[in-house]
């Protein structure tokens, strides 16, 4: 349940704003302690992560989800999923009809 892939991503979204604790911005280099709430934005998508514990070093993506938990509302999971499926059923005016590709995507979001 890792949030971002690189580090240096999360730097990025850190300095961007993208990132708060208690409502307010963190920068990069901020060490978090447990039972804070991490709010961060991801597209349309704010997630929210409750920290259980702090790792002694470095752990594998994988051993991540035993020191945080994810506390994010249905409803943000809904709004990404309602955009990508507006996305794929938006077509510019003027383009003609779904291609056999164009419709295998919409039946596989709708469906």
């Amino acid at each position: 349940m890792r949030v971002y892939k690189t580090r240096s991503l999360a730097s990025d979204a850190c300095r961007a704003g993208s990132v708060t604790i208690g409502d307010q911005p963190v920068k990069p280099a901020r060490d978090v302690r447990p039972g804070e709430t991490i709010n961060v934005r991801q597209g349309v998508v704010m997630r929210t992560l409750l920290v259980l514990a702090v790792p002694r070093s470095r752990v594998g993506a994988p051993q991540v989800s035993t020191y945080c938990e994810d506390r994010t509302p249905p409803g943000e999971w809904e709004k990404a999923r309602e955009q990508r499926v507006q996305h794929l059923l938006a077509r510019e005016r003027g383009s003609g009809r779904p291609t056999k590709r164009d419709r295998r995507q919409i039946d596989r979001l709708l469906g």
